[in-house]
């Protein structure tokens, strides 16, 4: 399989790389791999008995906003703290050589592909990204990005403490521009923006008839967004999919599957050590 799927790579002219939460793991990353998953990683969140599809819900931000950006804040630290893995880079310097360049889409909300030099008009976050915020009480559409926030959180209580994040407009409680579990007020205008610029690049792949790859890392089934777009494109763009996940590895007949972490997948698709 892996000779089978360096010479798609090889003989291609443009790549989608498509990621879910498991992209991340090798840098250290939690993917939230079931209750437990989060649970261990959240222990404060374990005693409060919730899952992380009701954590991930904005309603802690109206009823208990401490709580909601002990669990943002939390993850936003943590994300502008860790370095990518050696696999992004590694697919950074491959795209390059190709002649219909690159597109990424991904779930991860963390800014790793940004952080490790993929340019940020060549990304779609569909679920948004934590380094934006937006109003609680929508008193605006606009979405900024924040840079300086650092939320201290009181890890016996997992409650923030001192100044919560605020809207710049009209002061109330700000949120990460993310979308959540039974979320109707996201603003999703950036990342709408996003998929408009992404649609232009497939139209592009099309038009030039590229031999298309579909490079999917760590997407799951819990939340299978990843895995229907690709699966989607694959069908609509004649293109080609290999699908990088050390458990979820059934595939579309004639696809490819490697059952590894990404990491571990890019070395030996690209003959690194």
């Amino acid at each position: 399989m892996i000779e089978q799927a360096k010479q798609l790579i090889k003989n291609a002219d443009a790549l989608l790389i498509t990621a879910g939460a498991g992209m991340g793991v090798d840098s250290g990353l939690p993917d939230f791999r079931g209750v437990e998953g989060f649970w261990n990683a959240y222990p404060a969140i374990k005693n409060l008995g919730l899952r992380f599809e009701e954590m991930a819900n904005p309603r802690w931000f109206e009823e208990d906003p401490t709580l909601a950006w002990a669990f943002y804040g939390h993850r936003l630290n943590l994300y502008r703290e860790t370095i990518p893995h050696e696999g992004f880079s590694n697919l950074l310097a491959l795209t390059e050589k190709k002649e219909g360049k690159y597109f990424v889409f991904t779930s991860n909300v963390d800014g790793q592909f940004q952080k490790a030099g993929f340019n940020e008009q060549k990304i779609t976050e569909v679920h948004g990204s934590i380094h934006h915020f937006q109003c609680t009480k929508n008193c605006t559409t606009t979405i900024w990005k924040d840079v300086d926030t650092y939320v201290t959180i009181d890890p016996q209580t997992f409650r923030a403490h001192g100044d919560l994040p605020r809207c710049p407009t009209c002061g109330e409680i700000a949120r990460p521009n993310i979308l959540m579990f039974g979320d109707w007020a996201w603003n999703s205008e950036r990342t709408d923006i996003q998929s408009q610029k992404l649609q232009n690049w497939l139209d592009d792949v099309k038009a030039n008839n590229y031999k298309l790859v579909i490079l999917e890392f760590g997407a799951g089934l819990a939340v299978p967004t990843i895995r229907f777009f690709g699966e989607n494109i694959l069908t609509r763009y004649n293109a080609s999919l290999i699908r990088v996940n050390p458990r979820d590895t059934n595939v579309p007949h004639g696809q490819i599957a490697i059952n590894t972490g990404a990491v571990e997948a890019i070395n030996n698709l690209l003959g690194s050590s």
